[in-house]
């Protein structure tokens, strides 16, 4: 059975930083691609930053500069630290597994930016 378990969310000040962990199990983690999704209410699904089994890595134009994305393929861990966070950074942010015609996601790890 394949899970990803989202971890790291919470409530932060503008400006502050969060890293938020994916657990992984299941899957042949090191082939998959991994990503960092988010949803603010009201809006639709939107990528933050994916990073592959090459450790190559790409992000949303709206995070350049800001977030991190990284894995431990030892511990079946994606990893997406925030930095300079603002208020439209806020919603529940997902992990995302990818693999040809395989893709899974977790339960979503809520994110609020608030003074």
């Amino acid at each position: 059975q394949v899970q990803l378990v989202e971890s790291g969310g919470g409530l932060v000040q503008p400006g502050g930083s969060l890293k938020l962990s994916c657990a992984a199990s299941g899957i042949a983690f090191g082939l998959y691609v991994m990503g960092w999704y988010r949803q603010a209410p009201g809006k639709q699904r939107e990528l933050v930053a994916t990073i592959t089994s090459n450790v190559n890595t790409n992000y949303a134009d709206f995070v350049k500069g800001r977030f991190t994305v990284s894995r431990d393929n030892a511990k079946n861990t994606v990893y997406l630290q925030m930095n300079s966070l603002k208020p439209d950074d806020m919603g529940v942010y997902y992990c995302n597994a990818r693999l040809f015609i395989q893709n899974y996601w977790g339960q979503g790890t809520q994110v609020t930016v608030s003074s």
